[in-house]
């Protein structure tokens, strides 16, 4: 099989991480896979934050539960919010899974293509990252709480405008789970009109 096509079966979500910090020579291959996905008109207008501080991400993690404990919701909340506020109460929660490092994705607010933009570059992160032999989880909490004052002032802090919204975020690591079962994918919609 192709090796392309393979890493795109085989790649899943991890939410298990060993401490040790992937090597610099790998980010640099990430975050070039990541600059090279496809913009609309060839923007380019992303920014990507790496974090791999551990006491700033804690402080993400803070701010994250907080977000969580003053959500509201209800039966028509999405799902993951409802399991995360719930998830969060816990004294263990950890929104990246304590992953070693977190790419942070970010777009300018008024450009109408910044989430597609960068879920491409976030999906070339995840796919790069399993050809590297590398860990990965997508990550959301952010996009939901980005503007929230104290994460604002904080996401600013750490080097994402103000300007800009947080479209996604990158858990990455080496595995701890010896789960290597791939979730099956159910039965697409497929339209072929020739």
């Amino acid at each position: 099989m192709n090796e392309t096509i393979k890493t795109i079966l085989t790649r899943k979500s991890i939410r298990s991480y060993k401490e040790d910090q992937i090597l610099d020579s790998d980010l640099e291959l990430l975050i070039d896979a990541a600059i090279h996905a496809p913009t609309g008109g060839n923007s380019q207008s992303w920014n990507f934050a790496v974090i791999q501080n551990r006491e700033k991400l804690l402080e993400l993690n803070s701010l994250v539960k907080e977000s969580f404990a003053n959500l509201c919701v209800d039966e028509n909340t999405y799902r993951s919010k409802r399991k995360g506020k719930i998830s969060a109460q816990q004294e263990t929660y950890n929104f990246y899974f304590n992953a070693p490092t977190l790419i942070i994705v970010s777009n300018t607010r008024e450009y109408p293509n910044a989430m597609a933009d960068c879920s491409a570059a976030i999906e070339n992160i995840l796919l790069a990252a399993k050809s590297l032999g590398l860990a990965s989880c997508w990550i959301n909490q952010l996009t939901w709480f980005c503007d929230e004052e104290k994460m604002r002032k904080t996401l600013t802090d750490y080097g994402i405008p103000e300007t800009y919204i947080v479209c996604g975020a990158v858990a990455l690591g080496y595995s701890a789970s010896n789960d290597d079962k791939l979730v099956p994918r159910k039965k697409a919609d497929v339209n072929i009109i020739r």
